[in-house]
């Protein structure tokens, strides 16, 4: 006789974070942020030589965008908890 062995982790509905969303947008500010800085400090500038061309100009700001997004995912510099933290402060509030 083949028993079913099934985890009480994946029988229970998992309960959302109800903070999550303000954590999202924290997250979002914060790379939008990085995105402008890595900008201004010359990142997917087209080199002079041997460059992509009109492309590579074109399709520059999606790469430092999602550059952006991956160091606000992996903890950035911070801001994005500081954001969070007033969010949370302001939400609190209303």
């Amino acid at each position: 006789m083949i028993h079913e062995h099934t985890s009480p982790l994946l029988t229970v509905p998992r309960q959302s974070d109800p903070q999550a969303p303000l954590r999202k947008v924290a997250q979002d500010l914060e790379a939008t942020f990085l995105s402008e800085m890595l900008k201004s400090a010359g990142f997917g500038e087209t080199s002079t030589s041997f460059g992509g061309g009109a492309g590579e100009d074109q399709f520059a700001s999606f790469l430092r965008n999602e550059h952006a997004a991956q160091l606000a995912k992996a903890g950035g510099i911070g801001l994005a908890e500081t954001i969070f933290e007033s969010l949370k402060e302001t939400s609190n509030e209303g």
